[in-house]
């Protein structure tokens, strides 16, 4: 089971509209874990939610954690909470850092492209790119200048090292959307390009760098694919002596946890990766975000939150 860190809210400030920045630090002022940049943390509320923020600040500072959270109209209380309810002083405990979009320290080129609040593991790769000497563009999108939350930091670590940082606020007058096509298309052949923001902005992304995969890399937010809940088949746990069957409607995880098995998991929705669970037998329908599509045929693990089965059988190592 992951290890779980008390942190207490040191500071909350507004970055944006409707964007919050908060100061986390350890409840006995000790070094926090080390993390890298494009990770995350999941934090467990008070109100029983459990959500994954990206952490920001520069890799190497061990005296903080720096999240940044929108206040999502579509909120099913993660959001809500961390703006409406959470006060500094306030404790929450939070997993070790977790890096699901790993930047490529050795590339020559970096091509970020942020939407929204998709800035944020992004900021923390740009402030990494500049400790390294690397070369790197960032493309940030929002929707007016106030919106865009860390705007000036930007500026400021591009002014620094010498790289660019281009805006594009479409609804603000004369304002103009990014052309993510023709950017794909117009960087160094050598160049890695990392996304993050909203699912049509990385829908987008991911069909546009169809011609560099192996180049490429996406973080999502929330689900990629609907999740595979048709059911009829069987599961097989191999450490639990147990087998399971899975009806229409139901995910593998409720149906493991019904059983009394405990697994570690919090998106419910293929993001995160803390469901990952490893196939002994069978074969997978993946429905996560996370797995490339060489690791999706490899068929050696799976997200039981969202996905299901293509087999009659599943056998996984639980």
């Amino acid at each position: 089971m992951d290890t779980k860190t008390p942190l207490r809210v040191q500071r909350i400030h507004d970055a944006a509209l409707g964007v919050k920045l908060f100061d986390l630090v350890h409840v006995d002022e000790c070094a926090l874990t080390p993390f890298e940049a494009g990770a995350h943390i999941e934090l467990q509320l008070p109100n029983h939610v459990l959500r994954s923020y990206s952490l920001l600040n520069a890799p190497g500072e061990q005296h903080r954690y720096q999240i940044a959270v929108h206040n999502s109209p579509d909120s099913k209380g993660g959001s809500r909470y961390m703006h409406e309810s959470l006060q500094e002083g306030d404790v929450l405990l939070s997993s070790l850092p977790r890096n699901n979009f790993l930047l490529d320290e050795s590339a020559e080129y970096s091509c970020l492209i942020a939407g929204g609040i998709g800035i944020t593991p992004l900021l923390s790769m740009a402030r990494r790119l500049n400790a390294l000497g690397q070369r790197w563009e960032l493309h940030y999108c929002a929707r007016t200048g106030a919106h865009a939350a860390f705007a000036d930091e930007v500026r400021a670590l591009a002014a620094a090292s010498g790289n660019a940082a281009y805006f594009y606020f479409d609804q603000e007058p004369g304002g103009q959307a990014l052309d993510l096509a023709g950017l794909c298309r117009r960087v160094p052949g050598n160049a890695h390009l990392y996304c993050c923001g909203p699912k049509g902005m990385l829908d987008a992304f991911e069909q546009a760098t169809e011609h560099c995969r192996d180049r490429a890399h996406v973080e999502y937010f929330t689900a990629k694919s609907e999740a595979a809940l048709d059911g009829g088949f069987t599961v097989e746990l191999a450490r639990s002596g147990t087998t399971l069957h899975v009806p229409a409607g139901r995910s593998i995880l409720d149906v493991v946890f019904d059983a009394g098995v405990s697994v570690p998991s919090s998106c419910r929705e293929g993001i995160c990766g803390t469901c990952e669970t490893r196939i002994l037998a069978g074969e997978a329908d993946h429905r996560d975000a996370l797995l490339s599509d060489a690791e999706k045929l490899a068929n050696k693990s799976m997200m039981i939150c969202c996905s299901g089965a293509k087999s009659k059988v599943l056998v996984l190592d639980l």
